[in-house]
């Protein structure tokens, strides 16, 4: 029985998958003589073993397909030509997954800036609910004074027309029992008071 040939010369290898079927055994010579060579390359340039055997398979396919259109014109060795197609697939699957990347990150980024903004917003309404709750309790005038001084940066002078008083500093002093008036119903609540100081220190 005549043995097989295991080796084949560059010419031997190209007729043979020339052939319109592919030898099992020009597969196998070129995994035991190439295969070692370029998952290397792959291995010492930021690739896995899995890497390496992916790419190599399509380097074959794809060396097979341009031997077969006799696209190969034999003016480097096969070897050569093959860590050539080796080195560019791989290249093009390292900027295949870096976009990737910048993709997951930009989302990840985007996600995490719309989970801020609404966070945010939450935030500030509970905080200016329970303040104005509370300014509420203290009644119509304490409410528009301590909003128009506090909320809307008012001036005593421009607040005055809003509440009638005879001057401002009736108006001062107005102003200074409706803050009394709030202490001492925060004094009658701890939760409450850590809760309002913590919203006030929000709203600066």
């Amino acid at each position: 029985m005549k043995q097989a040939v295991l080796n084949f010369s560059d010419e031997e290898l190209i007729q043979t998958l020339k052939k319109e079927y592919v030898s099992n055994l020009a597969i196998g010579f070129m995994y035991r003589s190439y295969f070692a060579l370029l998952s290397n390359h792959i291995r010492q340039n930021q690739g896995s073993g899995q890497d390496a055997e992916d790419i190599f398979q399509e380097v074959i396919v794809t060396f097979i397909e341009i031997v077969k259109k006799d696209k190969f014109r034999g003016d480097s060795s096969v070897k050569t030509f093959l860590f050539t197609l080796n080195k560019y697939a791989w290249l093009n699957e390292l900027k295949k997954r870096n976009r990737a990347a910048l993709r997951e990150e930009k989302y990840e980024s985007d996600r995490d800036t719309d989970e801020k903004d609404v966070s945010h917003l939450l935030i500030e309404r509970d905080a200016k609910n329970l303040v104005t709750s509370l300014i509420d309790k203290l009644g119509d005038a304490c409410k528009k004074i301590l909003t128009a001084y506090y909320y809307n940066d008012l001036p005593m002078r421009e607040i005055l027309p809003l509440v009638n008083y005879e001057n401002e500093q009736v108006l001062r002093n107005k102003k200074y029992k409706c803050l009394k008036s709030l202490e001492q119903m925060l004094a009658a609540n701890p939760g409450l008071a850590q809760r309002f100081k913590s919203a006030l220190t929000y709203e600066q």
